[in-house]
């Protein structure tokens, strides 16, 4: 007798449901896209209990007759593909036809569509008994999922919470109303409106009804293209961040999307902009040709691959990196109006001033002797011909000249200028110039300097061959290293450019960044070194500066390349404008 038989359809459909319909987010998930596939612009999802007790979609687009209304409970019925070549140019967000029979095989259904000419009200209870009758001809659709995996107890039990579950829903929906923002979308549960939306194709104010004033007041717009790809969208202010990846929303051809190669691209170009635990707000919709991308590799459709993605990974960390180092991004202490935001934006430094008193080192002195101490304190004499040539290596500085008052706590530089009073974190400052000055050092020839007495480092076996493998990177930047009998490793000389009596600190710090990178990541050991190096060598909170040097710190770092933030995404300076300044103490009252 035959094992092997063709599974029941019913069961194949719950089956297909345990891939699709995973919590009541996949729910709405599906009824939407199928309600944006259908033309509609107006959408309005209603939930009772977060979706677990009822699912209500309803949309204005284009409807469907009577067969096509009972057909789409079939399994791979689908309007939106017809043959093999349409795979491979998917311009819908929905095309499987497996969506609909597999939410009806775990719920009770209500639908009730017309397509202007017929109208038809049919029922499903649990993939079956389907009931057909006529109904009215407002054109669309309107469909309602009870009781969700009432017939498969143990999925309803490991459902979220119903916080939990709401949240998964609202954040699908905010993404969609960002990638679609021509369309009209209303969220509502337990008769309370989360989101409305009004669908007049203005994305910065979809931010706005999403993330609120102060949000949308510190997002960049965006743009660019290449061969394959245009990207437009906005970017928030490094200050602007939050604690997970949930604020990055990235879009292809309109589809909401969870790309890691992506987020990871977006986030490095943030890079020392922002804490490593925190991660920018950020919209960006990829307009691409479909036969670039291959959508049919996951269930909920929400991962693709991208046939050039290096090309896409070049563009996207292009157009964001630019536009950081394009802006001023100094926090501002102040709540304003958006009018007020706009009159007193801090303008970017376009010219490097003559009259500026001249600061105690030029900017291509060497940052890393910046400390407290006497001999690293006495002015060097520049040649001219050397002072020409250093002017002409100088950046465009990107904050005015700042005039140092005082200092607060030990720590906190106080100076002016004309726009403002700035407070300035001494250690922040020194680290981001110390920083750029180690990154600039390990992109050039590196001069070894040979250890009296050389340093050896042990380590567990498994991390002793991590290290092993890789000691010519070691080498290539001047740490001069060698096997030393069992797990131990000895250094023999060090870069230049750190000072002898953290030597052993420092090398020991960077071998544990080698240690610590499950796959070795040339960039980001170099980033993290530098950001090391740069931490130990810089002076610290409560350590004295005298005038010049405050005057030497705070005209190093307007010429450094991010004057903004330290390595690690702290801000180095913050603002009150002269505006502010007046508003609190009542000199202006407009």
């Amino acid at each position: 007798m035959s094992k092997i038989k063709v599974m029941d359809e019913i069961l194949a459909n719950k089956i297909a449901a345990g891939e699709v319909v995973e919590k009541t987010m996949n729910v709405v998930k599906e009824l939407v896209e199928n309600a944006i596939d259908a033309e509609s612009d107006e959408i309005k999802i209603e939930l009772i209990d977060s979706g677990v007790k009822e699912v209500k979609v309803t949309d204005n687009g284009i409807g469907m007759d009577r067969d096509d209304a009972t057909l789409a409970f079939s399994r791979h019925a689908t309007s939106k593909l017809k043959n093999l070549d349409d795979l491979f140019n998917i311009e819908s967000l929905g095309f499987r036809g497996e969506a609909l029979p597999s939410i009806a095989s775990v719920s009770n259904i209500e639908l009730k569509t017309s397509n202007g000419k017929i109208g038809t009200y049919l029922t499903l209870s649990g993939g079956k008994n389907m009931h057909v009758e006529e109904s009215d001809l407002q054109q669309g659709t309107t469909i309602t999922v009870k009781d969700l995996f009432y017939n498969t107890p143990v999925r309803l039990k490991y459902l979220k919470n119903l916080y939990v579950e709401l949240a998964n829903i609202t954040e699908y929906i905010n993404k969609m109303a960002l990638s679609y923002p021509n369309i009209k979308f209303t969220l509502i549960n337990n008769d309370k409106v989360l989101l409305d939306t009004d669908g007049k194709g203005d994305l910065r104010k979809v931010i706005y009804q999403i993330y609120g004033a102060d949000i949308t007041k510190k997002m960049i717009e965006v743009t660019g293209e290449n061969d394959d790809y245009y990207i437009h969208g906005y970017i928030s202010y490094p200050e602007m961040t939050k604690s997970n990846r949930s604020a990055i929303t990235t879009l292809v051809n309109g589809r909401v999307i969870k790309n890691n190669e992506l987020n990871k691209i977006i986030t490095d170009a943030y890079h020392t902009y922002i804490p490593k635990d925190k991660f920018p707000i950020i919209v960006l919709n990829i307009d691409v040709d479909p036969i670039l991308i291959d959508i049919n590799i996951h269930p909920t459709k929400m991962d693709i691959k991208f046939s050039k993605m290096d090309t896409l990974k070049d563009i996207v960390f292009d157009i964001v990196s630019k536009e950081l180092k394009r802006l001023t991004l100094i926090p501002t202490i102040s709540t304003r109006t958006e009018e007020a935001l706009r009159e007193t934006t801090i303008p970017l430094y376009n010219a490097y001033k003559k009259e500026v008193p001249t600061p105690k080192q030029t900017y291509e002195e060497t940052v890393l002797d910046f400390s407290i101490s006497e001999e690293n304190t006495t002015t060097e004499t520049t040649k001219p011909e050397e002072t020409e040539a250093l002017a002409q290596e100088k950046i465009t500085p990107r904050i005015k000249h700042m005039i140092p008052r005082g200092i607060v706590y030990s720590t906190y530089i106080i100076a002016e200028n004309e726009d403002g009073m700035y407070i300035i974190d001494q250690h922040a400052a020194a680290e981001r110039i110390n920083y750029e000055k180690v990154l600039k050092s390990l992109k050039e020839k590196v001069i070894p300097i040979d250890l009296l007495i050389p340093i050896k480092i042990e380590l567990a076996s498994n991390e002793f061959l991590i290290v092993k493998n890789h000691l010519d990177i070691l080498k290539e930047y001047g740490f001069e290293a060698e096997e030393f009998g069992m797990n131990t490793i000895i250094i023999r000389s060090h870069p230049n450019w750190i000072f002898d009596d953290i030597a052993e600190e420092c090398i020991r710090k960077v071998v544990d960044i080698i240690i610590s990178k499950e796959s070795f990541d040339f960039d980001q050991f170099v980033w993290r070194m530098a950001a090391t190096m740069a931490c130990r060598m810089s002076v610290k909170a409560n350590d004295y500066l005298s005038y010049d040097d405050q005057v030497w710190l705070l005209e190093t770092l307007r010429n450094c390349e991010n004057p903004f933030t330290c390595p690690h995404g702290r801000p180095t300076i913050i603002t009150y404008t002269k505006y502010d300044l007046e508003k609190l103490f009542k000199r202006s009252l407009d």
